[in-house]
């Protein structure tokens, strides 16, 4: 049995900066560009993950229980090469935000990096621009989020979800359980989420995602993990 992590943020639309000051138009265009490939599959699989598969599946030629392996190979093909064009735009220009090419294309190179492994190079490049107000600070509190994540620490603002695949022991069916990634002082985490620009609850932004939100614990998911490992 195979077991996998899926990470989820929520994607933005890119609409037109009125009245920005955009020293840099070309550049605007080409992180847009950049934006629409780096959004191509992943509509897809949250279509999937909320249980679309079947439609999914005929629509793309591929058997249902292939249908998230094939679209994330899809994705991850694009993104490998989205993150290399990131790479040499902020090596030329530093990192590019709002002066550069207004909102929300300012987003464009954050939501790139934030959907890679290098997640913990730029991290200081973010805090940065951040600061500097180039982009918004709950990017920035995203990016940290997901960083801790991925080192399987608390999460501070509560914006990152993800998954496992289970087998239902009753209907032998393969399950996705998604939850919020366990934050550290959950009980505070709206408080936290407000300053730092959230407009959102954490419970209403685990709804948007279809997801229920209860307060979990490290232990606990390291806990289901072992389950299924030990089932494999």
């Amino acid at each position: 049995m195979k077991t996998f992590i899926l990470t989820l943020i929520l994607p933005f639309l890119l609409t037109p900066a009125m009245g920005q000051a955009i020293s840099n138009p070309s550049l605007k265009r080409e992180l847009d560009s950049l934006q629409f490939l780096d959004q191509k599959y992943r509509g897809a699989l949250s279509a999937d993950m909320r249980g679309k598969g079947d439609s999914l599946a005929l629509a793309y030629g591929v058997a249902k229980e292939h249908i998230t392996a094939h679209l994330w190979k899809l994705q991850n093909n694009i993104d490998s090469l989205n993150l290399l064009k990131i790479e040499e735009i902020i090596s030329k220009h530093g990192y590019p935000g709002t002066s550069l090419v207004g909102n929300p294309s300012n987003e464009v190179a954050f939501y790139i990096i934030q959907h890679s492994k290098v997640i913990d190079k730029y991290l200081p490049v973010i805090k940065t621009a951040a600061e500097k107000n180039e982009i918004s600070f709950r990017l920035y509190a995203m990016m940290l989020d997901r960083s801790l994540m991925f080192k399987d620490k608390e999460q501070i603002y509560g914006t990152q979800a993800s998954g496992l695949s289970v087998k239902n022991a009753a209907s032998g069916k393969w399950e996705n359980f998604m939850f919020i990634w366990p934050i550290k002082d959950p009980l505070t985490v709206n408080e936290r989420r407000k300053r730092a620009g959230f407009n959102s609850t954490v419970e209403k932004s685990a709804e948007h995602l279809g997801i229920t939100y209860e307060i979990l614990t490290l232990e606990k998911i390291f806990e289901l993990r072992n389950k299924v490992t030990l089932s494999d």
